[in-house]
Formats: C-alpha cells, sequence, structure tokens
C-alpha cells in the first residue's frame, strides 16, 4: 500500500519545467531511493513532496490525504520529515538541546520551551532516547560545532526523528562523507528504517544497493525507470542517462525534456 503518491506532479520556473508530470508510488515500510544524473529533478521533486515548492500541476497524498499546497511545517506536523544536503544545525547548541528544541516544536511549544528550567528538563529524557537511536547518547551535550561531519549529520537525522515521521526524506544523506561515515551512515539508516518508511535522494550506488527496496531514476524532471536495483542498474537507458549517450524519446515513452540545474 503506498503510503505516500504523486500523480501528474509538475513544477515550472519561468517557462522552465524542472519536474515534468511525475508519478510516484512509496510503498509503506519501504527504502525507496530517487537517482539520476545530475540536474535530473530529484532535490525540487523532494522540495514539492514536502511543500517547500509549490506544485504547478499534480497531487500528493501522504497515507490518502491530499496534502498538494500545503506548507512545509504543516506537511511535517501530518508525518512528512526531511533533511538537507546541507547541513543547518545551531553550532553553540548541544545535541540534546536541539532534539529538546525539535520536540517542544511539535508539541506547539516552539522556543517557550527555553523559558524555564523545567521545561527544559521535562524534554531532556525523551531526547536522549531519539539521541541513542542514531548513536549519539555519548555526545548529548557536546555543542555541534565541535561534532565531526559525520555525527553532525546524524544529529540532523535525530531532529527529522523527532517529529515521528511517518515518512522520513533523506536528501543525499552520505554526500562529503569518507568511506568510513559512509559505512556507519548506511548501518544506522539500515536501523532506523525499522518501523519506518523511508525515501532518499542518492547519489552513491553502493549505499542505493545496501539500503533500496525500491528505486526510480529520474532524467531530464521524467521517470526514466523504476524497479528493484539490480532491474535498474542493468537498465540500457540508466547506463545511457548516466554516460551522457541520448536517449531517444521513443526509448522511454515520453518527450524530449532538459536538465533541471536545481539537481
Amino acid at each position: 500500500m503506498s503510503v505516500l503518491a504523486a500523480r501528474g506532479l509538475s513544477r515550472d520556473f519561468r517557462g522552465f519545467r524542472a519536474v515534468d508530470r511525475v508519478d510516484l508510488d512509496v510503498a509503506e515500510g519501504s527504502v525507496h531511493v530517487l537517482v539520476g544524473p545530475n540536474g535530473a529533478g530529484k532535490t525540487t521533486l523532494f522540495n514539492l513532496l514536502t511543500g517547500f515548492l509549490a506544485v504547478s500541476a499534480g497531487r500528493i497524498e501522504l497515507a490518502g490525504r491530499d496534502i498538494t499546497g500545503l506548507g512545509a511545517e504543516r506537511v511535517a506536523r501530518l508525518g512528512l520529515a526531511r533533511s538537507f544536503q546541507i547541513t543547518s544545525l545551531f553550532p553553540a547548541l548541544s545535541g540534546v538541546q536541539h532534539v529538546a528544541l525539535a520536540l517542544a516544536g511539535r508539541t506547539g511549544l516552539g522556543w517557550r520551551f527555553w523559558r524555564s528550567d523545567a521545561a527544559l528538563r521535562r524534554y531532556r529524557e525523551p531526547a536522549l532516547a531519539v539521541l541513542a537511536e542514531v548513536g549519539l547518547a555519548d555526545a548529548a551535550d557536546v555543542p555541534a560545532h565541535s561534532l565531526a561531519y559525520g555525527r553532525k549529520r546524524a544529529l540532523e537525522l535525530a531532529l527529522a526523528l523527532a517529529l515521528e515521521p511517518a515518512v522520513l526524506l533523506l536528501d543525499e544523506p552520505t554526500a562529503g562523507m569518507g568511506l568510513e561515515d559512509v559505512a556507519r551512515t548506511v548501518e544506522l539508516i539500515g536501523r532506523i528504517r525499522a518501523g519506518r518508511t523511508v525515501v532518499m535522494v542518492e547519489h552513491n550506488m553502493s549505499v542505493v544497493g545496501a539500503l533500496a527496496d525500491r528505486v526510480t531514476v529520474l532524467q531530464a524532471g521524467r521517470v526514466l525507470v523504476e524497479g528493484g536495483y539490480d532491474e535498474v542498474r542493468a537498465d540500457e537507458r540508466v547506463i545511457a542517462a548516466y554516460l551522457g549517450t541520448p536517449v531517444h524519446p521513443a526509448a522511454t515513452g515520453t518527450g524530449g525534456g532538459t536538465g533541471d540545474a536545481a539537481g
């Protein structure tokens, strides 16, 4: 059963179509990965699904509910949380403070949370539990600026998990990581996926192969191929897209198009 679905999803930027009539079905409990060459429309599609961009056409459903046109904050409260390609943390705040703030925001308390020590203590224990889930129990009181890059990414994942999302969207979670951090991140995602649905944008195909139940390949803002990892990586259209070999429109069943400079 699809927990997240899109039908005919499109986004235009001043006459340029970055996402072009995309249909997407994400099965509940799966890890669904979006891949494609640079400029394929992956991040733009993420921004549409999470309400950071308004759709030009089409429809988005979360657990059967139409969320088309809702803003990012409302979408997150309904159970669709995301991380970003670029880390965005408060350098001086500790891990437990970051997560406690996310927990408070989920209740609507927001920044009022900081007005009393009692409120801080109220969220410390559940915040510590979230940090333990992502392997940061030992760094709960460490300022974010002191964390290694891979651990900063884990903290951002903790912030998303604090929202208790039905669907977790991860935008290039291993970007900029060394091999050891990539391996740790793959292991982490493999653990936290239990009982959750995960949608990822990812360039590292070894990560895709290790985690994906389903892979959607985008090219020029359109779905080129969809299937299992082994099926997709052997498809001649995918090989041509990654090697830069032109694919005749008849091979995809769609018309022509141009790449998405926004990714």
